[in-house]
């Protein structure tokens, strides 16, 4: 399985150039994001909820350039909510950035 790895950092040091403790910052914001929209996957109670955390971790992924993150939540959006398997890859993806 491809993935994007130093994704976030390559992003955020183009954005931000050698400020290695903000860069540092907003990766940790990033991963605590991450996890939370994972959380609301978890929990989503209904396909409105879950295509909304799906579409959440996926704009998130985008504005980070996590192009393969970005690419699974998209496939999460579409699946049944509460897809056991879906949500560990896109905790994978997640633990590989």
């Amino acid at each position: 399985m491809a993935y994007d790895p130093g994704a976030i950092d390559a992003t955020l040091a183009a954005a931000l150039g050698d400020q290695p403790e903000l860069i540092a910052e907003l990766r940790f914001a990033f991963m605590e994001s991450a996890g939370r929209a994972l959380d609301a996957l978890e929990g989503a109670q209904d396909a409105a909820a879950w295509r909304a955390a799906a579409n959440r971790l996926k704009g998130l992924a985008a504005s980070f350039g996590a192009i393969r993150l970005m690419a699974i939540a998209g496939e999460a959006a579409e699946v049944e909510p509460g897809d056991a398997a879906m949500i560990r890859r896109l905790r994978r993806a997640v633990e590989r950035l």
